[in-house]
């Protein structure tokens, strides 16, 4: 287990990376965008390998912030000065999964925004992006309350990127937030990234909401 505190966040959001063994559903191979939007439950591994970025789409800053009422930024992570420019692809399949599960922790009040909105800095290696496709899909308890899905349009080679995405979140009632405030990490998300059809990056994550002074 890895954990570091995401710098320039008002709150102390602690990230975690973990290992995460393959499940039966990373041995298949180019899963459509049609086929992850039927998904009902969360995967049991990655349905494709680090390798499959071969657009060399390197993520460096990732921001959140409210849409509504004091509009302050609830999130914000960036890759250090001293990291690898190159986006990682080769590293040993033990060692692949600590890349790609992240765990946060967020104030409670997040679940009650109704909007909020995100900033994603990426780098683009050598070949063109035609269009760069976000899928999202959440899940509490392994039941879906939300699927987002982003489009942005090209991307020229060895380019530096910003994708402002805003999403409408999903209304709960009380019980809801309790039972989600009460089992973290039973929050969980898929990001499916593809170019094209072609799915290039999946990461997952994993929430639990608390009181952060």
């Amino acid at each position: 287990q890895q954990c570091m505190s995401a710098p320039f966040s008002v709150w102390s959001v602690e990230v975690c990376i973990f290992e995460r063994s393959w499940g039966a559903m990373a041995t298949r191979k180019d899963w459509t965008p049609e086929e992850c939007l039927a998904l009902t439950s969360p995967t049991e591994g990655y349905l494709c390998p680090l390798s499959a970025n071969a657009y060399g789409i390197e993520f460096l800053e990732f921001r959140i912030r409210e849409m509504e009422g004091e509009r302050r930024e609830l999130y914000n992570v960036k890759k250090p000065e001293d990291a690898p420019s190159e986006p990682i692809v080769d590293v040993p399949p033990e060692l692949e999964d600590q890349y790609r599960l992240i765990q946060y922790t967020f104030p409670t009040e997040f679940l009650k925004a109704k909007t909020i909105g995100t900033s994603l800095v990426f780098a683009v290696g050598a070949k063109e992006v035609p269009s760069f496709r976000m899928i999202e899909r959440h899940y509490f308890r392994g039941k879906l309350l939300k699927s987002f899905d982003f489009t942005l349009g090209f991307c020229m080679p060895n380019s530096k990127n910003t994708w402002e995405v805003i999403y409408t979140l999903p209304a709960l009632d009380p019980e809801m937030e309790k039972a989600m405030i009460e089992a973290p990490f039973e929050s969980k998300s898929d990001s499916f990234y593809f170019v094209g059809n072609k799915m290039v990056m999946h990461n997952k994550a994993e929430y639990r909401y608390e009181d952060i002074e």
